[in-house]
């Protein structure tokens, strides 16, 4: 089960989940599009658009919407770090947030445990955006779930 909690200076959220798979195909999980379509689209979302050039200075872009509703959730950035199957770094800005300009930044940390891999999301830069705080401190932890299910099956 995903674990989440808000930092205390109100900037971040961090979530981990414990998947029986080893860190290098977690780690590809994370980046591969096809992979990230699998596990990005289930329960209400679907993902429709899956794009990321794995290299830091890469962009990447996800869009997708609710199901039965027309909204699209356009999230997008540049990777700014990456040290497979260690860390995976990138910006991240959303079409939803107050303000859509805000950079925030996403950090994966994947780290070898004696049952498989510990797979660590911190979200930071969140402070300015309460709102978006809250929808990602319920978000990732169901997202690491459909990672898990996604890597086990």
């Amino acid at each position: 089960m995903a674990t989440s909690f808000v930092t205390p200076d109100h900037d971040a959220v961090v979530s981990e989940i414990e998947i029986a798979a080893p860190p290098q195909r977690v780690f590809a999980a994370l980046i591969d599009p096809q992979q990230q379509k699998q596990w990005g689209s289930g329960g209400a979302f679907q993902m429709t658009v899956c794009e990321m050039d794995p290299r830091p200075g890469g962009a990447w872009r996800f869009i997708s919407h609710e199901r039965g509703k027309p909204q699209e959730f356009v999230h997008y950035g540049k990777v700014l770090e990456m040290d497979p199957p260690r860390l995976l770094v990138y910006t991240w800005f959303a079409n939803w947030h107050d303000n859509p300009e805000l950079r925030t930044v996403v950090r994966w940390e994947v780290t070898a445990t004696p049952a498989g891999t510990k797979l660590r999301v911190t979200h930071s830069g969140l402070a300015q955006d309460v709102k978006a705080r809250e929808g990602y401190s319920g978000g990732w932890p169901g997202l690491l779930e459909a990672i898990k299910k996604f890597l086990e099956k």
